[in-house]
């Protein structure tokens, strides 16, 4: 990312600034932790990067970054990306935060022909494919961003403190960089997962009567 702009738009499209929202979701985090499942959130954040939804995400976020840059189908990709939502409420967090980014993010996309209803990593990887930003730069920062949301969400449910906090996300280095590895050369044939006990937290989330986020 040699290029100054290209570095400063991909921090402003993933600053907790931009109005994204993704600050209401802890991605059935809440959900697990109430129940008692999450020991080390950095061994949970580990297994959903590689067999859970951070891993079909940055497969997502790839195929849409070379849609966004050739012209490609993404209204296609985009129906994908929401099929693989498996609850209620992943479907509301991948295609509010869609559709909030693809708003925020017009005045660099004008152009770029987008469906109406477009989960986030579909938008995100397709904006910045028509940006032409850094192909593994946009993804290893998507997946930076999904693991810093996800240490912010425990620090808010009382699972880490920010000291510790900061350690994870230094821990989750070499598993981004593993996986932007991976995901810059998939393609939508290794989509796929096996992290049920997130799938089935996000679930319960639904029916959790105190909580904090939206998911």
């Amino acid at each position: 990312m040699a290029d100054p702009s290209s570095t400063l738009r991909l921090m402003a499209w993933l600053s907790p600034a931009f109005p994204v929202g993704t600050f209401s979701y802890s991605h059935g985090l809440e959900r697990a932790a109430a129940d008692g499942r999450v020991g080390d959130l950095g061994a949970w954040l580990d297994g959903l990067m590689r067999h859970g939804t951070g891993w079909n995400d940055a497969v997502i976020v790839a195929e849409a970054w070379r849609r966004g840059r050739d012209g490609g189908d993404i209204g296609e990709l985009a129906e994908l990306g929401e099929a693989l939502a498996g609850s209620a409420e992943r479907h509301l967090e991948t295609m509010a935060q869609g559709q909030a980014f693809a708003k925020a993010v017009a005045g660099w996309t004008a152009g770029l022909a987008l469906p109406t209803n477009c989960p986030y990593p579909v938008v995100f990887g397709a904006s910045a494919g028509f940006n032409g930003l850094p192909f593994e730069g946009t993804i290893a920062t998507y997946c930076q961003a999904f693991v810093s949301n996800q240490i912010q969400a425990g620090i808010r449910l009382s699972l880490l403190g920010q000291e510790r906090g900061v350690a994870v996300l230094r821990e989750m280095e070499a598993t981004i960089i593993d996986i932007t590895a991976r995901a810059a050369n998939s393609s939508l044939d290794d989509l796929g997962g096996s992290a049920f006990i997130a799938e089935i937290a996000a679930m319960n989330h639904e029916t959790q009567y105190s909580r904090l986020f939206r998911t």
